[in-house]
């Protein structure tokens, strides 16, 4: 790399300096250099985070340190080009980073969240950490670990140095770790032997969903090496459920559970013995009597099968939603590019009133009345009654069945294990039921919730699953651990997401801001003077944001939005 330099005052200033980083054309035994490729050494300067370079005054000269073979090092920026809590995207040649400064450290970690992509310079710093804008992923600014979900995956991590003669940023990184942004944790091999027909496992864990995911990788994550068995009613193994609706291990059912045994009796006979026992069942569609249940045309979305055959018997068809759950919705949303029509029939005039209140349901509504998807409401004698005078459609119909869901633990009635009146699960903080040994987690279990001084709540969220998961195989390997997360939600309709965080069952009133015509606004949800929850379109980070101050501890007053 060429400098050239200028003396003023005393001072030595850089004028010139070729931006690209190349490495030694001829290995160096002393410190392992090898010539693997290049990197871009000056990063961005703009206070908004935007990609650029440091200005030619400021701009700081490369340096080569001793590292390890095929690590690339790139000088990044000035000291004082960051502030204290500051973050940048910065490009390292083959890559971008995200570099940090908090308490006067520097760090730098992977640019995007490794759950769906987004830019986590968008998102929120805080005592530590990084949480994501889209859907509150929390990460450790230190050591990228994945501190909350959703995802399963940690950042990838590069050294910074901010020392010398000369006051840069520099960065060292390995060019593998830059292209994949991502890690998994290390997990321990079981050392049990494997046989499929063997009737015992030490953990059985029923149920493939994401709390059932969690912990089974939890427990290899922790050291666990004993067996793991899981069984799913479901033929696909573990998958990211919430996507069925927004685009749209063993196949085995469990009959009982019998607790006193420690064992299990599938459907198709056969039986397994188990040290400890995980339920993570989730739910099932709502029973629905209607007339002609055996056509072919009439679907329940419940696995990726479905979602396909609902997307190619769709096309050129008036597709027909019963129910304006966001599962509904999102399917509507999903079919408007496919059919030749698309309704939704409800029982509610303004859909996502109970969940969102009575404005953002309207200004919801109006979106999917712009993308040609009719309403429609069933009256008491179950006629479809149009909101504006429509005429349904009465052939070629494609019909989808969302009336919500209720528990899926039918088969534990006999069990022993306690359920409240609704069916859901009743666990402690640990995630562990009434019966030693026997842990339950995700959509079928009401749990203690903090925030509302332990009662017993279910939160049907992919987010709180996850969490679920974690905590019972901490329990399970007698690591104290308890649900500590604020819960967070996102849909996505015709290109738009919703994002929401927290708990407003309940809430008394709604403090809008922003603008709900344009469909960018916040939503705050109080109950008295208490903000619990917060929703909003097009105004991140703030549902992030809302979420690391309620994950603190504090409390947001009613006042404070006002």
């Amino acid at each position: 790399t060429v400098l050239c330099f200028q003396w003023s005052d005393g001072v030595v200033l850089p004028v010139e300096v070729k931006v690209e980083l190349s490495l030694l054309e001829k290995e160096r035994e002393v410190d392992g250099l090898s010539p693997n490729g290049k990197a871009s050494p000056l990063g961005d300067r703009r206070p908004n985070g935007a990609p650029g370079h440091c200005s030619d005054e400021e701009a700081p000269p490369p340096r080569l340190y001793s590292k390890p073979r095929d690590y690339v090092e790139a000088t990044i920026c000035h000291v004082k080009d960051l502030e204290n809590g500051q973050m940048r995207e910065v490009d390292v040649g083959s890559g971008r980073a995200l570099l940090i400064k908090e308490h006067g450290e520097f760090s730098a970690i992977a640019h995007k969240c490794p759950h769906y992509g987004a830019p986590l310079v968008k998102g929120v710093l805080s005592k530590g950490h990084i949480r994501c804008p889209w859907h509150g992923a929390c990460f450790n600014i230190a050591s990228g670990e994945l501190e909350d979900f959703p995802g399963l995956d940690s950042l990838a991590t590069f050294q910074v140095s901010a020392e010398g003669w000369w006051p840069l940023v520099t960065m060292c990184l390995a060019p593998q770790a830059l292209q994949a942004q991502k890690r998994s944790k290390p997990m321990s091999r079981c050392s049990a032997v494997i046989n499929s027909n063997t009737g015992f496992s030490h953990v059985l864990i029923i149920g493939s969903g994401p709390a059932g995911l969690v912990c089974a990788e939890t427990l290899r994550q922790e050291g666990f090496t004993d067996r793991i068995v899981m069984v799913t009613a479901d033929r696909h193994p573990p998958y990211d459920r919430p996507k069925l609706s927004k685009v749209c291990t063993e196949r085995r059912s469990v009959a009982v559970v019998d607790v006193k045994m420690r064992a299990v009796t599938f459907v198709d006979g056969s039986r397994m013995e188990y040290r400890k026992l995980f339920i993570a069942t989730g739910s099932r569609p709502r029973p629905m009597s209607y007339q002609g249940m055996d056509v072919a045309n009439v679907f329940h979305l419940g696995t990726p099968d479905d979602a396909n055959s609902i997307a190619r018997l769709a096309n050129n068809r008036n597709a027909v939603v019963v129910g304006t759950s966001f599962i509904g919705m999102e399917v509507a949303a999903a079919l408007t590019d496919k059919a030749h029509s698309v309704s939704i029939i409800g029982i509610e005039s303004i859909p996502f009133k109970k969940a969102l209140g009575e404005k953002v349901g309207k200004a919801i509504m109006k979106l999917f009345e712009a993308n040609r998807v009719k309403f429609y409401m069933l009256n008491e004698v179950s006629e479809m009654k149009g909101q504006h005078g429509e005429v349904f459609p009465k052939t070629l119909l494609l019909w989808v069945l969302s009336p919500g869901s209720v528990p899926a633990s039918g088969f534990l009635k006999q069990s022993g294990i306690h359920m409240d009146s609704k069916g859901f699960i009743t666990v402690n903080k640990a995630m562990q039921t009434n019966v030693e040994g026997v842990f339950a987690g995700g959509d079928v279990v009401a749990f203690p919730f903090p925030q509302r001084n332990n009662k017993k709540v279910n939160i049907p969220h992919w987010q709180m699953a996850h969490v679920h998961g974690r905590v019972a195989a901490l329990s399970m390997m007698g690591k104290p651990a308890e649900v500590q997360t604020v819960p967070y939600f996102w849909s996505a309709m015709f290109g738009k997401s919703i994002r929401y965080a927290g708990y407003g069952e309940g809430f008394d009133d709604v403090i809008i801001q922003g603008d709900l015509e344009e469909l960018k606004f916040v939503a705050f949800y109080t109950r008295g003077e208490e903000v619990v929850a917060v929703a909003s379109m097009n105004y991140d980070p703030i549902v992030s944001r809302v979420a690391e101050i309620l994950g603190s501890g504090k409390l947001i007053r009613k006042r404070d939005v006002e």
